[in-house]
Formats: structure tokens, C-alpha cells, sequence
């Protein structure tokens, strides 16, 4: 058993529950949609996805031509990718996330989404996403400047809305940046997803109302400020 093992559970199906519905559909073409504008500038590149069991990103990157490899902390973690993608469709390992079984600069573009604030050793994922990606590195987190500031005082009542929800860390941009700087990598991007917690969207259960609302707040730009989670692209100086 590796150190760090958190996408074992994101890449249940129990998991992959709290994205289904409208909603849920909402959440991932969103998320979908701000990852592969970030990847514009590198069409068809090889992507590593680190943890992504559960397929969120690895579909929409193999529809869009890019070479994917998926790493899992267990066999298990490639079952929800087996359902949804050809075989030849994409290269998956299991292996651990803190020591990856590849060279430096291996793949084009390292990411890791849904894993990052569930883990205890942060920074040595940060630096081994680095050590692996040759142009940039792209993963989401839930940022501190954002309604995530009342995490603690409400983490009681949003897991008994959501039932399933985990405990997980919260970043703030500097601390991100700072991280990145010490790995070899600048410049990061920060695209914020949502403004509204996700559990009051899954809560109202209304995709045009939640399409709607959210692009009033991006139009205003509280989304730019204090939107969360975030989706960062970083690139090696």
C-alpha cells in the first residue's frame, strides 16, 4: 500500500455519483471545458494524468487527441476507465503518486485533478507532477479566498447535505505559486470554476439555473476573484 492512496475513492463508482445528473454534467463539462482551453497551445501533446481514475479528464483529452496515461494507487482505480474508454485508448499504471515510474520530463503536460487537498504530502506530489512534466503542469484545488473560508465552521452541516463529502485542504494562490517557483515552474494561470459552493448547486438539482447563475458572477468577475475550485497551469521556466 503506497503513502498516498485518496484517488482509490474518487475513482469509485460511489464517487462518480456525486457527478451524475444535469448537475453533475454541469460540473464536469465546466471543468472539462477550462482544462482543454488551457491545453490549446499543445494539441495532441502526451498527457500524464496522476490519479484520474476517475476518468473526468481522461475522456475528454482522448476525444480531443491527446496521448493519455493514467497512474492509479490500485488496480482498481482503472475499472471506471475500462468502462468508458476503448483499450487502446489510453495506457494506465498503478503505481504511487509521490514516486512515478517515469523520467524526468517524460510527458509533455503532467495534471491531477481531485487528489491534491486529500492528500497529507502535498508539496512532494506538487514536485514529483513537476519532475514528470517536460512543458506544464495543470491540477485543481480549493482555494482559500473563497466561500472555502468557512469551511470549518460549516463542514458539519455541508457532509450532512452531501452524505459523502471528505475533509480536505485549502490553498491560497501564493501558496501555490510558491510551490510551483521552488519546482522549476512560473507563471501559474488560476481559473476559478464556480462561485456558488458546489453543494448549493447540487442542492437546487437545476442545470440552467446553475449555467445561469454562474455565468452572471464570471460576467462580473467575482468568479475571477473568489471563485473555487481552481484549475492552475503552471510552465517549467
Amino acid at each position: 500500500m503506497f503513502s498516498e492512496t485518496a484517488d482509490i475513492e474518487t475513482a469509485t463508482a460511489g464517487y462518480a455519483a456525486r457527478f451524475g445528473g444535469p448537475v453533475g454534467g454541469y460540473f464536469l463539462d465546466r471543468q472539462a471545458a477550462i482544462t482543454l482551453a488551457l491545453l490549446r497551445d499543445l494539441d495532441g501533446a502526451k498527457v500524464l494524468d496522476v490519479g484520474g481514475g476517475h476518468a473526468q479528464l481522461a475522456e475528454p483529452l482522448v476525444k480531443n487527441g491527446f496521448a493519455v496515461t493514467v497512474t492509479g494507487s490500485a488496480d482498481s482505480c482503472r475499472e471506471r476507465l475500462d468502462q468508458r474508454l476503448a483499450p487502446l485508448d489510453f495506457e494506465y499504471r498503478t503505481c504511487d503518486s509521490l514516486a512515478l515510474p517515469f523520467a524526468d520530463r517524460s510527458f509533455a503536460v503532467v495534471m491531477s485533478f481531485r487528489l491534491l487537498p486529500h492528500v497529507t504530502k502535498w508539496r512532494e506530489l506538487i514536485a514529483e507532477l513537476c519532475r514528470v512534466a517536460d512543458r506544464a503542469v495543470i491540477f485543481d484545488y480549493p482555494d482559500r479566498r473563497s466561500t472555502n473560508i468557512l469551511y470549518e465552521q460549516f463542514f458539519a452541516m455541508k457532509k450532512k447535505m452531501e452524505g459523502n463529502t471528505r475533509t480536505f485542504t485549502l490553498f491560497s494562490r501564493d501558496e501555490i505559486a510558491a510551490e510551483l517557483a521552488k519546482n522549476g515552474f512560473t507563471r501559474p494561470v488560476f481559473k476559478p470554476e464556480f462561485l456558488l459552493p458546489m453543494v448549493i448547486h447540487r442542492k437546487v438539482g437545476n442545470r440552467a439555473f446553475s449555467t445561469m447563475i454562474e455565468n452572471c458572477f464570471r460576467l462580473t468577475g467575482l468568479t475571477g476573484l473568489f471563485g473555487s475550485p481552481i484549475i492552475c497551469r503552471s510552465d517549467r521556466k
